[in-house]
């Protein structure tokens, strides 16, 4: 049977991946077994939310710095508008359309997948390719979104990043897939990064509850919402979790917590008031080897009942075998294994669950 243009196209992204991946050293792929005790797990996008104030005060003096050489004329305008809108409550029934891609059926689980240029710990790709290049391959692959992590001292990229990566996955306007949102994922601390999210094209941006506080959190929902932006809010604890839901939040995101109980633990509690809906994102960390413990820990989150999980440095443990790509991992994340019959590490295709295995995944 002639394959398929889609098939085609997921095929020359894998190889076009798979030759990136080449270009390490061929002892980076070596396999190895799976360690008997817990691995430390890397900081993804959760390093913001760790180094807590001294993040905040630097980012505060990047935003200064920015400030002062002069937006350009089109932020102004967006600050302008964030400026002028009114003072109205932030929580509304309603659900926006990341919250929406975000939130399937019982059982499933959506990922979203985050890009960076910076990745920490050893036993990932040494250079990650351009978001030109990754966009397709995560939404050819399945992502329900993309994130920018704009921020160049912790994950090397910026707001020039967004907007490339926007204008990438508007290239796939009338095809399907479609284009993905794109969250802009910075740590914000003033409403201009949220003016120049909007002008980069972004979807949807991250504040984080543990660095800006309760009422910070319902400011920049207000702000957010005067520019269409819809908002994910970081917390890695109940407390905050609640917090972030009594100040209007739809989209919460766990972050900063290992293990799939300490982040359940986030979640587990909440009292969400009648009618509104809350779609809860579990950030999972990477650990430091090139073992995939990553893929089964989202498959845990799903059976938990989170709705999304938030992967970033995961997706490039990528090796030499073709399957071993980002996209890959992200399609395994989202397959309906079973922890108990399938292991993402699994290459002989032998057993119960084989054709969830990640070896397998692009059949």
């Amino acid at each position: 049977m002639r394959p398929s243009k889609r098939s085609l196209s997921r095929l020359s992204v894998a190889i076009a991946i798979a030759l990136t991946t080449l270009s390490a050293p061929t002892h980076c792929f070596a396999p190895i077994a799976r360690p008997a005790s817990p691995t430390a797990p890397t900081s993804s996008t959760t390093s913001l939310n760790a180094l807590g104030v001294f993040v905040r005060k630097a980012k505060e003096a990047d935003v200064l710095k920015y400030c002062q050489e002069g937006p350009s004329d089109s932020v102004l305008a967006l600050l302008k508008e964030i400026k002028n809108a009114s003072d109205d409550d932030t929580t509304t029934n309603e659900v926006g359309e990341l919250q929406s891609l975000l939130t399937k059926r019982k059982g499933t689980i959506t990922i979203i997948a985050e890009y960076k240029r910076k990745l920490e710990g050893s036993g990932f790709l040494s250079e990650i390719p351009p978001p030109e290049t990754l966009s397709p391959v995560f939404r050819e692959f399945g992502a329900a979104a993309v994130a920018i992590l704009a921020d160049e001292r912790t994950g090397g990229c910026s707001y020039d990043d967004v907007v490339t990566m926007v204008a990438e996955q508007e290239e796939a306007q009338g095809e399907v897939p479609g284009p993905l949102p794109v969250i802009s994922s910075d740590l914000i601390v003033d409403e201009i990064q949220i003016a120049r999210a909007a002008d980069a094209g972004a979807k949807a941006v991250t504040v984080t509850y543990g660095v800006v506080g309760a009422e910070k959190v319902m400011q920049f929902l207000k702000d957010a919402k005067a520019l269409g932006l819809e908002v994910i809010v970081n917390v890695n604890s109940a407390e905050e979790a609640q917090g972030a839901v009594d100040a209007g939040a739809s989209i919460i995101s766990v972050t900063g917590v290992d293990g799939v109980d300490g982040k359940y633990a986030a979640i587990e509690s909440l009292s969400i008031p009648e009618g509104r809906s809350v779609c809860t994102v579990a950030n999972i960390l990477a650990k430091d080897n090139k073992a995939l413990e990553e893929v089964e820990e989202a498959w845990m989150c799903r059976d938990k009942g989170f709705n999304c999980v938030w992967v970033s440095d995961a997706l490039y443990k990528s090796g030499s075998d073709p399957t071993e790509h980002p996209g890959a991992i992200i399609n395994s994340m989202k397959a309906k294994s079973s922890v108990k019959y399938a292991s993402p590490k699994a290459r002989s295709g032998k057993g119960e669950g084989a054709r969830e295995y990640l070896g397998d995944i692009m059949m």
